[in-house]
């Protein structure tokens, strides 16, 4: 059924018709899905009509942001800081920024989760890597909002709220709550020490595209952040989508950090130090997203995430496990879930 046939009980998608039927630009009767989001945004592809077609290319994507949910101004902001970062992201061709519409080039299908393989993952992390650094290299202060201490708990806390009250349905004691709050604090005190740049946040396999030139291509970057040096590193080394072999996901992070201190990126300058910030960082954001992914489940409906909590978990588990004053949170695990503990490495 074309999603045209849905305009009457559609009403965004009914003025988003007409806004792109007024612009003379694409062949508004193509419009089809082009892609999920765990936000409240919508993407949609078009066909570029035949006059266009040499300026614009064959197809462009439609963004459906509503305003009072999503951050299009930032969207706008953080693509125009990308591009002058040499960094490739959609170009915008039309905006109605009261309405939340966008309308951008498209970079393709494949994203990084469909096309990586073993073969190919060194090169395609490397590419990935020195867009990270691209963008790092332009940071500077009072441009993004700060990724600070009270930003990172509330990211946090969705992890007891969500995962543990209502996944796991469990109400923690006084004396656990305690204990979570003193593995938090000791992630805090790591992450809000390191030095600031540029965070995408979301810079990962499904928001990294293949393109044919300067790859990788980046999207979802509207949420970007001043924080944590190795914020987006862990992002995209630990992933939740897809796991590598922590032999592999060493040398790339020694690869990163040899490159970014070669361009003076203020890196922590032991490597050892600088490979804790790397892991107590990537905590952090797990446990956000343990959170986070069974708030969409369980608050929003969308039970695909679901499947990517053992993915999470692990590495949450795993990296718990090597630090004496993150073990408290592995010890709560194993209560909540009545499993038996797992041997990390201690470094």
């Amino acid at each position: 059924m074309s999603l045209l046939q849905n305009l009457t009980s559609d009403t965004r998608l009914e003025l988003l018709v007409t806004w792109l039927r007024g612009l003379n630009v694409v062949d508004v009767d193509s419009i089809r899905p082009a892609s999920a989001d765990a936000s409240f945004r919508r993407y949609f592809r078009v066909n570029v009509l035949s006059e266009q077609q040499a300026a614009l290319g064959l197809t462009l994507i439609v963004m459906d942001a509503p305003p009072e949910r999503e951050n299009v101004l930032g969207f706008v902001k953080v693509d125009e800081m990308l591009t002058h970062a040499g960094v490739s992201v959609p170009r915008i061709v039309a905006t109605d920024y009261e309405a939340g519409f966008m309308l951008l080039s498209d970079l393709g299908n494949t994203t990084y989760l469909s096309a990586l393989t073993h073969d190919n993952a060194s090169t395609m992390y490397a590419e990935a890597l020195e867009a990270l650094v691209k963008f790092q290299i332009t940071s500077r202060p009072d441009v993004l909002p700060e990724y600070d201490r009270a930003f990172l708990q509330r990211e946090m806390s969705l992890f007891p709220e969500w995962y543990i009250g209502h996944h796991l349905k469990a109400t923690l004691t006084d004396k656990q709550a305690a204990e979570l709050q003193a593995v938090f604090d000791a992630i805090l005190a790591n992450v809000t020490a390191q030095a600031q740049v540029f965070v995408h946040r979301d810079f990962h396999s499904r928001n990294l595209m293949v393109v044919d030139a300067n790859n990788p291509g980046v999207l979802d970057f509207q949420d970007a952040l001043y924080g944590p040096m190795t914020y987006d590193l862990a992002s995209l080394l630990r992933d939740a989508y897809v796991q590598w072999d922590e032999e592999l996901v060493l040398d790339w992070a020694i690869r990163y950090w040899q490159h970014a201190r070669s361009l003076g990126l203020p890196v922590n300058q032991d490597i050892d130090a600088f490979y804790k910030d790397f892991e107590y960082m990537g905590l952090q954001r797990h446990l956000k997203i343990l959170g986070l992914f069974c708030r969409l489940n369980y608050r929003d409906g969308k039970a695909q995430y679901l499947d990517d909590l053992p993915t999470v978990m692990d590495y949450v588990r795993k990296t718990a496990g090597r630090y004496k004053d993150l073990r408290p949170l592995v010890r709560l695990l194993d209560l909540l879930e009545d499993s038996q503990p797992q041997v990390g490495y201690t470094f």
